[in-house]
């Protein structure tokens, strides 16, 4: 597996991974997981405040946590910041940033500006890779279905138990042609991985019963198939996820925080792996 720039604050070295559900019979280990689409760092309101993501997302008490959205350098919406990096500073957590775009700096010699999705952990990311999955940029004239990055996966161990976890920003436009692509791809990544738990966190842009969504329900569990996460206020539409590798882990809770910290709630969910 192909290593990605890995960064962690030393207090992220430390810290020893929190425990937040019952250990059960022993054969199972405790992970309380979340996915955020942050909204590149812009609450409710729009307006930009790293300090109010970085308390919501402290709030969740959670061990590993998908964000999409993210900007690195982007422009002036981010104040040109690397959002996730400094998120996981802020929370003492490793990072692994996956990029959908990286676009030439705006002043020679200065960072790539990037968009994509990242993934924060407690435990430490053994490997990491940024995977291609067909997309329709947004980033492009007259755009057509490609392969195209921004589909992390991280490889964490957690108490002995090897974890494969994903994180993912379907398309979001009317026509689901793209999703039907992007679930097949999504399916043929996940299912060549084998040997370890399995964990997909998104935002998918589809309602769970939408049909280009029913193949990843083959081998992967939703973790709350009830709870709306859109938008942030009034929240009317699921389209947040934590879908989990069926029969070999197990949801205890899950849970949708209120919070107006992005356009989006996070959604959290306690998990049991088997071992």
């Amino acid at each position: 597996m192909a290593q990605l720039t890995l960064s962690a604050s030393l207090l992220g070295l430390i810290l020893a991974p929190a425990a937040h559900a019952s250990p059960g019979s022993g054969r199972e280990v405790p992970l309380r997981v979340a996915t955020y689409n942050i909204h590149a760092g812009a609450g409710m309101d729009d307006v930009f405040d790293l300090d109010r993501q970085a308390a919501a997302l402290r709030a969740l008490h959670a061990d590993v946590i998908g964000l999409e959205e993210v900007d690195a350098h982007w422009g002036t919406r981010s104040q040109g910041r690397d959002v996730a990096a400094e998120l996981a500073a802020r929370l003492g957590m490793h990072v692994s940033f996956a990029p959908i775009y990286s676009l030439d700096p705006e002043q020679p010699g200065g960072p790539r500006r990037e968009f994509g999705v990242a993934v924060l952990s407690r435990y430490a990311i053994l490997a990491a890779e940024n995977h291609e999955i067909t997309r329709l940029s947004t980033q492009v004239p007259h755009p057509v279905p490609a392969p195209a990055p921004g589909f992390g996966e991280v490889k964490l161990k957690v108490r002995g138990v090897p974890v494969h976890v994903y994180v993912t920003h379907l398309d979001y436009r009317g026509d689901p042609s793209v999703r039907v692509a992007q679930v097949a791809d999504t399916r043929r990544i996940m299912n060549a991985d084998r040997g370890a738990r399995k964990i997909l966190l998104g935002d998918f842009n589809a309602a769970p019963p939408s049909p280009e969504l029913a193949p990843l329900w083959r081998e992967l569990t939703d973790a709350d198939p009830h709870a709306n996460s859109f938008p942030a206020d009034v929240p009317v539409r699921r389209i947040d996820y934590v879908a989990v590798q069926s029969g070999a882990v197990r949801v205890r809770d899950a849970t949708v925080p209120r919070t107006l910290a992005s356009d989006h709630r996070p959604v959290v969910a306690d998990l049991l792996l088997r071992r």
